[in-house]
């Protein structure tokens, strides 16, 4: 075991962040901490890494462990380069190698006297040098920085001179490079692009030491925890699994808990009236049977009802209305700066009710083209024309378009004048903004309280094509569902930058892939336009050749195996539902004869018949282990 945490508590005044959190974290194993914005996850992190105190509970981390941890917001001053920030993860090697080098220098020199001892101190200080893996160093070093996202034309920037995101980068890559026993990442990939996700997506999988990670990517979760240390209520429950696990199970043992709590009071309630019941008969042998009952009332453990679930954001896209057919037309683009060119030859359209999305490395100009589209940037060369009856509405992941001195709520009145204080609460409330929160500065803000308003700010604007950059970055998972399904719901057209691949998944229905020749269409979402790649990469590599370039790869449909395969999965789901029904039918006739029988062995006439008495009970007895049994069953099959 490298990490325990037992029982950590942690308050703020009067207000509780966390409430005897538990878990343990085994060597070389890899999980998660997930909950809503604000649940406690990065003062967890602050907590084990003791910048923060906690006010009770028990932390283990065994003696000489190293630990690395990536905060969300660094901030670099280093006036080294990439390439030198780097090499200093390495300093003592390098020094030895140094050494080693001179030694080298000297070898020739040597009386015979000195060459025993000066090679035997060689021969230690070179297997010093091979255990510290010497010769892989800079080949380390560059596969770091090209697998995130870096290329060699950058490693001569000073640090000092990068954006936020690359300097969390910069620091990420030196953490990964030191290997720590322990390695604590907080939103590690937020200023990823999607090949850099997978490359430390199979970085971590390999990892020697133990990884735990904050993250809302879903996708990235998936592929490289097995474990999920869920805050929920300041509380924390543990499921064995990667995310997807989870959130199945979740839902079930939440559902199962609540009945087992509801069906408890249930019996408590039955109980109390029978308990009444039988001192209202007044008689010794009645008086002393509700005694009885009462306590084993008093000695029945307790099931806690489980807590309400946080506040979640809700809300539906309207668009004003209705568009023309064509709602985008971009003809020939090209983008470049300082004669650095971003992209040429970017064509494609995109059609009213489309879902699209756009993928692409960092860097290669997504942003760019979205304000050219808005007319905010002039290209070098070609068009962007909006169709008839066209009403953008941009997300600025930056969120350039919220006044920082403003509060939430003057954010919202000053964009729509004509809104009641009553109307302006209510729409805030649904994005989970209340009471005071109201009067919160935009400066103030978290980047997922920022997205929150600035997606307010969409919804009122009732605008029927919707541009969106980066929309779920600084998201929570919750929120993210319920973004997909209002955009999902959504009669207008979505036109959005994402390295989320799992949203991407779950709205798009056309990926369009920037790259600096131009686009790519892929009418599918992302999983789709992952297949096609690789089935273009198998067929060049089976030909041995280059294939020509296909602009735009279509899926096969109405085939007969996509057919079958649609009656094989709504078989299953059938016979799935068919299941579920026989047992809800099962439980219900079980519920139904308990009750029966809990009438029957009160009423004065069978209670007074022993035999008959004994027979009512054991049939009882028997059918509440089969109601266990059915329980249990469907909640197998959900």
């Amino acid at each position: 075991m490298i990490l325990a945490c037992k029982d950590i508590s942690k308050s703020y005044g009067t207000d509780t962040i966390l409430e005897k959190i538990t878990f343990n974290l085994e060597e070389k194993e890899k999980a998660a901490v997930v909950g809503v914005n604000g649940a406690g996850k990065t003062t967890l992190f602050k907590i084990i890494t003791d910048k923060i105190s906690y006010d009770s509970g028990q932390i283990y981390i065994p003696k000489d462990t190293t630990i690395g941890y990536l905060e969300q917001n660094i901030d670099i001053r280093s006036e080294k380069t990439i390439y030198e920030e780097m090499l200093s993860v390495f300093d003592s090697v390098f020094s030895l190698e140094r050494r080693l080098r001179e030694m080298e220098k000297r070898m020739s020199s040597l009386t015979d006297n000195e060459y025993s001892s000066f090679m035997e101190q060689y021969s230690r200080l070179q297997q010093e040098f091979e255990e510290m893996d010497g010769y892989s160093c800079k080949s380390r070093i560059n596969g770091v920085l090209k697998g995130l996202g870096f290329s060699e034309e950058e490693y001569s920037q000073q640090v000092f001179t990068l954006s936020g995101g690359q300097k969390t980068r910069v620091f990420l890559g030196k953490l990964l490079l030191m290997r720590p026993d322990l390695l604590l990442l907080d939103e590690p990939t937020n200023h990823l692009d999607i090949e850099s996700i997978q490359w430390l997506e199979d970085f971590l999988k390999g990892y020697s030491g133990s990884v735990l990670i904050i993250s809302h990517d879903r996708y990235f979760l998936d592929r490289t925890v097995t474990k999920i240390i869920d805050i929920e209520n300041k509380k924390s429950t543990v499921y064995n699994g990667n995310y997807s696990f989870f959130i199945r199970n979740k839902e079930a043992m939440r559902a199962s808990l609540l009945k087992r709590y509801e069906d408890q009071q249930k019996e408590i309630k039955h109980q109390e009236e029978v308990i009444k019941t039988l001192r209202q008969f007044n008689r010794e042998k009645s008086i002393k049977r509700a005694e009885s009952r009462e306590k084993a009332l008093e000695r029945m453990e307790k099931i806690e009802r489980p807590d309400d679930l946080p506040d979640k954001m809700h809300f539906r896209l309207t668009p004003r209305i209705q568009s023309g057919n064509d709602v985008l037309s971009v003809d020939n683009i090209s983008m470049g700066f300082g004669g650095n060119k971003l992209f040429s030859g970017v064509s494609f359209e995109i059609k009213r009710g489309q879902k699209v999305a756009l993928i692409g490395p960092n860097g290669i100009g997504k942003s760019t083209l979205f304000k050219i589209i808005l007319g905010q940037l002039s290209p070098l060369s070609g068009t962007a024309a909006l169709g008839v009856n066209v009403f953008p509405g941009y997300y600025d992941q930056e969120h350039h378009e919220l006044d920082d001195r403003n509060t939430i709520f003057d954010e919202i009145h000053n964009a729509y004048p004509n809104m009641t204080n009553g109307e302006i609460r209510n729409v805030l409330a649904a994005f989970v903004f209340t009471g005071d929160d109201v009067f919160k500065t935009i400066g103030s803000l978290s980047g997922g309280e920022k997205g929150r308003v600035s997606l307010a700010k969409i919804m009122l604007s009732k605008s029927n094509f919707l541009i969106l950059d980066e929309p779920t970055n600084h998201l929570d998972m919750y929120s993210k569902e319920i973004l997909e399904d209002a955009i999902n719901s959504y009669d207008g057209t979505v036109f959005y930058i994402s390295h989320d691949r799992y949203f991407i998944d779950k709205t798009a229905e056309v990926t369009l892939e920037l790259s600096k020749d131009g686009v790519t269409k892929y009418l599918g979402n992302y999983t789709y336009c992952m297949e096609k790649k690789y089935e273009k990469e198998r067929l060049e590599k089976l030909s041995g050749a280059a294939a020509p370039e296909v602009k735009t790869a279509q899926p096969v449909s109405d085939t007969k195996t996509d057919w079958l395969l649609q009656k094989e999965e709504q078989a299953k789901a059938r016979k799935k539902a068919g299941e579920i029904k026989k047992v809800e039918d099962e439980i219900d006739k079980a519920e139904s004869r308990i009750k029966e029988l809990d009438s029957l062995m009160f009423d004065p006439e069978i209670s007074s018949d022993s035999g008959r008495l004994k027979e009512l009970y054991e049939e009882k007895t028997a059918l509440e282990e089969k109601l266990e049994e059915l329980y249990e069953k469907w909640e197998e099959i959900q």
